[in-house]
C-alpha cells in the first residue's frame, strides 16, 4: 500500500486536518496524525488493515498532561506514522491489544513508567517495576524533577 492509500484509509477514522505529511529524512516518519482517545482503536484497525505493524507505544508528560505515541510502519512502503493521543490527567484509553498482541506489552509498560490506564487491557499490572510500587517514574511530578514543558515548547505547536 503507497503512502497515499495509507492517509486515505487513516482519513476515514480521524479529520484528515489532523493528518500531517511530513519528512521521513528529518522527523523519521512520513505521517503525524493526531487523535483522540476514543479513535485508537478504529485507526490501529485502520492500520492493520493496511499492512502496517505496530512499532512501539510510548508517552511523554506535558504540562497539558500525557501524551500516548503510537508508532505504526509498513514492510511494503515508506510509511512510518505516528499518532499522537493527547490525554488529560487521570484519562485513560482504550487498549489496542485485541488487534496486535505486541500491544499488551507495550501497554503495560506504558502503565508501569506513566500510570496509564488502558481500558480493557486483559492484564495491566507492572512489567519493570516491582507489583508494590506506589510511583510511575517516567512522570514528571516523580521526586526531585519536576520539569513540566508544554507540547508547544517541544514541538513548537
Amino acid at each position: 500500500m503507497s503512502l497515499e492509500d495509507l492517509k486515505e484509509e487513516l482519513s476515514k477514522v480521524v479529520d484528515p486536518r489532523n493528518i500531517r505529511s511530513r519528512d521521513y529524512e528529518r522527523d523519521g516518519f512520513s505521517v503525524e496524525i493526531e487523535a483522540k482517545a476514543k479513535e485508537v482503536v478504529a485507526l490501529a484497525q485502520a492500520a492493520r488493515e493496511a499492512d502496517c505493524f505496530l512499532e512501539s507505544i510510548t508517552a511523554a508528560d506535558f504540562t497539558e498532561g500525557v501524551q500516548i505515541l503510537y508508532q505504526f510502519n509498513s514492510f511494503s512502503s515508506v510509511a512510518r506514522t505516528l499518532v499522537r493521543v493527547q490525554l488529560a490527567r487521570n484519562e485513560s484509553v482504550p487498549t489496542i491489544s485485541t488487534i496486535y498482541d505486541a500491544a499488551m506489552w507495550y501497554e503495560r509498560e506504558v502503565f508501569d513508567l506513566y500510570g496509564i490506564q488502558f481500558d480493557n487491557h486483559p492484564d495491566l499490572r507492572r512489567i519493570l517495576l516491582p507489583e508494590d510500587a506506589d510511583f510511575h517514574p517516567l512522570l514528571k511530578d516523580f521526586g526531585k524533577v519536576h520539569a513540566f514543558r508544554s507540547t508547544e515548547e517541544i514541538y513548537g505547536e
